[in-house]
């Protein structure tokens, strides 16, 4: 157990440039305490003291506002940023060394029995307010940006934004680039963008269409 704590420390010295010291992450940091009640919460769960398991998630969720079903499964070095409203479902499967920011959903799509929540790879981040969900497998390094809502599987070293998500890049040499939440591409506004500058060369030739046609 000091082990975990030792290395959830480490990892949020890492992830984290405002923390501190050791005491504010121990007192400080609800995404810190929500992991650390779900590793007891998911080992009663795999006990099958399933409402004991339940009873400890729910209580992690009143001191923290992060929701972990007990009977997801986390890896190692994991953190969350800030954390409220984060939820995480049962059949959920997080990877190592992934990070999710406040507001992040790992959720299903409807009431199907089995594996119906999503599984992240390893190195994984998830911006604010992202939504994924479905039985669907993220891979290694993919970054998902901010509010974005991924119904379909991402291939490794991928960036994906948007509703529904798309893929804006893939690339293995930014694998280790951190989350620029405010420099993501935008294909929808570029789209438009696109669209609007057609529409300006459609209108300047009708013009000097009309401009020749008077001048005949």
């Amino acid at each position: 157990m000091f082990g975990a704590v030792r290395e959830q420390v480490e990892t949020i010295f890492r992830e984290d440039p405002a923390a501190k010291s050791v005491v504010e992450i121990l007192f400080c940091y609800p995404g810190f305490h929500a992991i650390l009640l779900h590793r007891l919460a998911h080992r009663l769960w795999r006990w099958r003291l399933r409402l004991l398991a339940r009873m400890v998630s729910q209580t992690s969720r009143l001191m923290t506002g992060i929701e972990i079903h007990p009977g997801a499964q986390i890896g190692r070095r994991f953190f969350i940023d800030h954390g409220m409203g984060v939820v995480i479902g049962e059949t959920a499967i997080v990877g190592d060394d992934c990070l999710l920011y406040q507001g992040v959903t790992l959720g299903g799509t409807g009431k199907e029995k089995g594996k119906r929540h999503p599984t992240l790879g390893n190195h994984v981040i998830v911006g604010t307010g992202a939504k994924i969900l479905g039985n669907i497998f993220i891979g290694d390094h993919v970054r998902v940006g901010a509010g974005s809502v991924v119904l379909k599987e991402v291939p490794a070293y991928s960036t994906v934004v948007g509703i529904p998500g798309r893929v804006v890049r893939s690339r293995e040499d930014c694998a280790d680039e951190p989350l620029a939440h405010g420099k993501l591409p935008d294909p929808q506004g570029q789209a438009l963008e696109d669209l609007a500058a057609r529409v300006q060369q459609l209108e300047d030739m009708v013009r000097a269409f009309s401009e020749e046609q008077r001048r005949v």
